[in-house]
């Protein structure tokens, strides 16, 4: 039995990510009014969803220049607001797909539940149910997804000067040091 989760122009279509830095859940969280659905992603998953749909779009606007990024006749603000709850998990993902619907002006995006797509290769097979989330967004909404994500995964842990590595709020051992490193601003 497959559940699919149809969105055709929801209200919020966003990338967000909730935990400690060290073990934060990412999620694409899509709203048309009182229907919700969370899909948890893997930090490279939003990255490379929000990179591809880049891609699409620059392929779009090198066909027709009216595709450019201009904000002149945006439909809507940028949405800085935090996840909605319930952040309940509907499913996690696993294969993505993006469409360009050209009758509509605007893209498909689908998030299919981890293992979907090893069952569409070889049907028959029993399993668990399908789950599958599709969303027709504007391309406004394409370009506040990759914004948003953009600042989602930009935000994190600075890197140790030295080695490279996250510097969590707990502290960093460094390996290059031994653990120990000088202050990087001597004031003597």
């Amino acid at each position: 039995m497959e559940l699919t989760h149809r969105y055709a122009f929801p209200d919020r279509f966003v990338s967000g990510a909730v935990g400690d830095p060290e073990r934060r859940v990412f999620f694409v969280q899509t709203r048309q009014g009182s229907r919700m659905t969370n899909v948890v992603c893997e930090r490279q998953q939003i990255h490379v969803l929000a990179d591809h749909i880049r891609q699409v779009l620059d392929e779009l606007e090198k066909m027709d220049e009216s595709f450019s990024d201009s904000q002149i006749g945006r439909s809507r603000p940028f949405d800085i607001e935090p996840l909605d709850v319930p952040l309940d998990e509907d499913f996690r993902a696993g294969t993505m797909t993006i469409t360009w619907v050209p009758e509509t002006v605007s893209l498909k995006v689908e998030l299919f539940a981890q293992g979907v797509y090893r069952k569409m290769a070889s049907p028959g097979v029993p399993g668990i149910d399908d789950k599958v989330l599709q969303v027709v967004i504007t391309l406004d909404q394409a370009r506040d997804f990759i914004a948003r994500t953009g600042r989602l995964l930009g935000t994190h842990n600075p890197s140790c000067p030295f080695c490279g590595q996250p510097i969590w709020p707990t502290g960093h051992l460094c390996p290059r040091c031994n653990g120990y490193r000088k202050p990087l601003i001597d004031f003597a």
